[in-house]
């Protein structure tokens, strides 16, 4: 339903959305002022506020609500004229009236009668409150006039229509009003289309494939010649066989016509679909400040109950979340930011004894990192009591006393997060009662998420949420095992590996390594997801670490390879299926292949249950293959034609080759593993090749290694800056075939076995 012109709106609705929007304004505006009373911004925007809900109401004839708002711009007015000082008490009873106001508004039409009355006991009271906190702040001698001023009848006022509620009727902006229902399949299609376009590269790559097995029957007709010498002399068969070159020739100038074209179509299918689906999920995603719009307000309350002085800071107010997650955030971050402030943030006395400012501050920030969404609540208050915990874990039976004698830092804070642990000794109404943190961890790991803590005697608390920025859309690392594709939530993975044999070690018949000084099992993934029987591992070990970091808990598993980052559009499995063992949903790769989505924490309960049996296997190597190594190769490029058509090509020459999707990624793919040879393009977002050639030849441990630039640039200047660079070898796209490639791998570094 339009709300350009409002026309389908009543006036009673139009009143709710002006009142949701000035109690916006008139609550933060209010929180500012009690820290900075004259701000004149602040007393501006409150006036115009509370004005505004004035004519708003005097329209409607809720004589109650005009009351409550004529009072508040009085003392206002008076504030901004530096007759009054807004003080503790009289923003409590300003805060109050926002309240008022907005119950008022939130009330039926068909109930609002009792507000309509002049001397609503309501507005009474609420006149009363604010005289009486006037007369009782420490102001200027005028407030006492003031609060005998806004005790007066109020006389009426007519009405402006610059007051009425349709200001923004001229908006250029349409609001829409639709169903969350349709909003999700409409971003469910936008994502199924996205997916539909990436399968259109396949079928190029199988053209590709025709295109190549045409030139090779060209290949055997000459053949066929050469080693037929009569054929030459017989004009019949010399007519046939240039007929047949003749056809050949055709077929494959229109083969290669056809794939330009399609390659062509499938670049600008997949660019709409894009800019759909990135259109479809803008659509669904909100500013963060949309979930916090009340935590100001309870932060300062929370601490005025408790005796002490606190503020909110909220950074990154218009970081964009989706819809759902930010519904889900409400109540862990309620849950938190009360921990902070009565848990800890000390008195005004506490404070100023151990040389801090009286009043404390919490302080919530959002932000995108790599594609996820960090959420970080943290206060400068008395930190958390290690030794407290270590007692009460001990008191609870959780460990042996000798046992928490070991726990290390992060080991004690995880215990804060079982349910029903607490350090407080008195359940109150607030807190007490050990259910807070266990909430937050259940959400978090709902929304296939991680929570960190960290705390520092007396300087605070610290709490770390890591969250996709979508539920429709998860960034995951794509990897092998068993020969099929399984999807790892880059927020719950620790970090990644690459392991060479001598960094295995044995412990007690287990396999383990060295991580940041921390000692990780070792384990196949195979055996964990089952499939095929493990092969014996290879000399470089592709390993995924997955775990609370520093908690303890973490193991390392084993995978054939990683295929890289990516953003899948997550399927839910049929419900017929039930819970599936180590899998929470499915996806479809960029080529339409099948992936399934890991659920880490049910997987480190699986593996959890293999050691504590003893059936935990471990990882084989085979000497045998050292005779037979093949060299590996590293492709780079952003496009994923190119990208996949140049690996098909070396692979087919027997090489080993792993994939990049951009100079950065290449960057840190060079670094962590052993290439024989690069293969990059040019033009690529993060890095180009041209910077990522230089960084190679300038490592002392990489300069060696060859470089060959594969570009559609084909000027002599642009061949003369990638040479320049370093590059051993350039080719450009639009005149390589595959003999070509091949051949230039084979001559920088040979053929594919050493």
């Amino acid at each position: 339903m339009s709300t350009g012109n409002l026309q389908d709106y009543s006036l009673h609705d139009l009143f709710r959305m002006e009142v949701e929007g000035q109690a916006q304004v008139l609550t933060e505006g209010l929180l500012i002022l009690e820290s900075h009373p004259a701000s004149a911004p602040e007393l501006e925007a409150c006036m115009r506020a509370a004005h505004s809900v004035k004519g708003a109401a005097r329209i409607l004839g809720l004589s109650a609500a005009v009351a409550v708002a004529h009072s508040m711009e009085d003392c206002l007015v008076e504030a901004q004229q530096g007759r009054l000082v807004l003080g503790n008490v009289v923003i409590d009873a300003l805060l109050g009236g926002v309240d008022l106001l907005a119950r008022i508004a939130a009330t039926p039409a068909t109930e609002t009668a009792p507000w309509m009355q002049d001397d609503a006991p309501d507005a009474e009271r609420f006149r009363a409150a604010l005289a009486a906190a006037l007369a009782a702040d420490p102001a200027p001698a005028a407030a006492s006039a003031s609060a005998s001023a806004l005790a007066v009848t109020i006389e009426p006022e007519p009405a402006s229509s610059a007051d009425a509620a349709h200001a923004d009727a001229e908006s250029e902006e349409r609001v829409l009003r639709i169903t969350a229902r349709s909003l999700n399949r409409l971003l469910g299609l936008a994502g199924e289309s996205l997916v539909v376009s990436r399968w259109l590269d396949p079928y190029i790559r199988s053209l590709s494939r025709l295109k190549r097995l045409q030139h090779d029957s060209a290949v055997v007709l000459d053949r066929l010649a050469d080693v037929s010498p009569g054929m030459s002399r017989d004009q019949h068969a010399n007519a046939l066989l240039m007929e047949a070159r003749s056809a050949i020739a055709e077929s494959q100038r229109q083969l290669a016509d056809r794939i330009a074209q399609l390659d062509l179509f499938e670049r600008r299918i997949a660019s709409v679909a894009h800019r759909l689906y990135d259109e479809a999920l803008s659509s669904h995603m909100r500013p963060f400040a949309d979930g916090t719009r009340g935590f100001k307000r309870m932060v300062r309350d929370l601490a005025r109950e408790l005796g002490k002085e606190a503020r909110l800071e909220i950074v990154g107010a218009k970081t964009q979340v989706d819809r759902d997650v930010l519904a889900k955030l409400e109540a862990p971050l309620g849950h938190l930011l009360r921990n902070a402030v009565d848990h800890g943030i000390e008195s005004a006395e506490q404070r100023r004894a151990g040389g801090k400012p009286a009043g404390g501050l919490v302080r919530l920030e959002a932000h995108h990192v790599s594609g996820l969404l960090e959420i970080t609540i943290e206060d400068d208050g008395r930190g958390i009591d290690l030794e407290q915990v270590r007692r009460i874990v001990v008191s609870r039976r959780l460990a042996d006393e000798d046992t928490a004698s070991r726990l290390s830092e992060a080991e004690l804070l995880e215990f804060l997060f079982l349910p029903g642990f607490t350090l407080r000794e008195v359940v109150t109404e607030i807190s007490g009662r050990g259910v807070g943190l266990d909430a937050v961890q259940n959400m978090v790991k709902q929304l296939r998420g991680t929570v960190r803590l960290s705390s520092q005697a007396g300087g605070g608390t610290r709490f770390q949420l890591l969250l996709p920025l979508t539920t429709s859309v998860l960034r995951a690392l794509v990897v092998e095992i068993g020969a099929e594709a399984y999807a790892f939530p880059l927020t719950q993975i620790v970090c990644t590996a690459m392991l060479a044999r001598e960094d295995v070690h044995w412990l007690e018949g287990r396999q383990h390594f060295e991580l940041n000084g921390r000692r990780i099992g070792l384990v196949s993934a195979q055996q964990v997801l089952g499939g095929a029987e493990a092969k014996a591992a290879p000399e470089q070990l592709h390993v995924i670490v997955l775990g609370a970091p520093g908690g303890g808990h973490e193991y390392g598993l084993a995978v054939e390879r990683f295929r890289g980052v990516s953003e899948l559009v997550v399927q839910s499995l049929p419900s017929q299926l039930g819970k599936v063992k180590d899998i929470s949903a499915g996806a479809l790769l960029d080529d339409g292949t099948p992936v399934l989505i890991v659920d880490v924490e049910d997987l480190l309960r699986s593996v959890e249950r293999l050691v504590s049996t003893g059936r935990l296997t471990q990882l084989r190597y085979d000497d045998s293959a050292q005779t037979a190594t093949r060299k590996r190769v590293l492709v780079v490029d952003d496009s994923l034609t190119v990208r996949e058509l140049e690996r098909k090509l070396i692979e087919s020459g027997g090489y080993v080759v792993e994939v990049a999707v951009d100079g950065m990624d290449g960057w840190n793919a060079v670094r962590a593993g052993h290439f024989d040879l690069v293969v990059t393009d040019i033009d690529m977002p993060r890095m180009d090749g041209i910077e990522l050639v230089g960084l190679i030849k300038k490592d002392a441990r990489l300069r060696s290694v060859p470089v060959m630039i594969v570009s559609y640039k084909d000027r002599e200047e642009d061949r003369r800056r990638g040479l320049d660079a370093g590059a051993d070898f350039y080719l450009t796209k639009g005149g390589f075939h595959e003999e070509a490639l091949l051949q230039a791998v084979v001559d920088l570094i040979g053929e594919a076995a050493a």
